[in-house]
């Protein structure tokens, strides 16, 4: 798993373009008061030189959209990549890790009939114990200053309608973000992701 994840992460040295099998597993905005007031695009996120700040909103926006509202999935992926490595080299990557946890296209069509938003609550934010081996593993030169990565814990909330009655859900998930800040940026940026529940440990 170490090897695994040290090959991810360098990879803004080396890109990779390969990435995990997607999924339909999704996250989602906690209801609001409804599509009419949806806005048509989705704001930038709010740039951060702090790590468990840049966590947490990286986490949050992962898991907030709503199929009430006038964006797609692709939008989503599109403000998240937003926040990748300047050089681009892990964006592929990246690009395929948000897959796992965004809907497709198609299945945001059949969650919009139920009127389906989720969003996310934030339990914890730690720093996996396998990580100083990870750094070891990629050697004085394999990581850039400022490398690390955040596993979160936290429970998806989903909301929608059937048959004309609101229903909800919760569901505990967790997962590893990796990141890179300063001294390397002046801001934080977004490497990669950890497959849903199955984070650096």
């Amino acid at each position: 798993m170490i090897a695994v994840v040290t090959y991810a992460v360098v990879a803004h040295r080396s890109a990779s373009t390969t990435s995990p099998p997607s999924d339909d597993v999704a996250g989602a905005a906690a209801p609001n008061s409804g599509a009419g007031e949806q806005p048509a695009k989705l704001d930038p996120l709010t740039p951060t030189s702090d790590p468990e700040t840049f966590a947490q909103q990286v986490a949050r926006a992962i898991f907030a959209w709503d199929t009430t509202g006038m964006v797609s999935p692709a939008d989503h992926v599109v403000q998240l990549v937003a926040l990748a490595d300047p050089t681009g080299e892990s964006t592929p990557g990246l690009v395929g890790d948000l897959g796992n946890y965004l809907p497709t296209a198609e299945a945001w069509t059949v969650l919009a009939q139920y009127q389906t938003q989720q969003w996310l609550t934030i339990t914890s934010l730690t720093t996996p114990t396998l990580w100083p081996q990870a750094v070891a593993q990629a050697g004085p030169t394999g990581l850039l200053p400022g490398t690390t990565a955040f596993t979160i814990d936290g429970v998806r909330h989903r909301w929608g309608v059937w048959e004309g009655e609101p229903v909800s859900s919760s569901h505990d998930i967790t997962f590893t973000i990796f990141m890179v800040c300063g001294p390397s940026y002046p801001r934080c940026h977004l490497l990669r992701l950890s497959m849903l529940d199955k984070p650096l440990d």
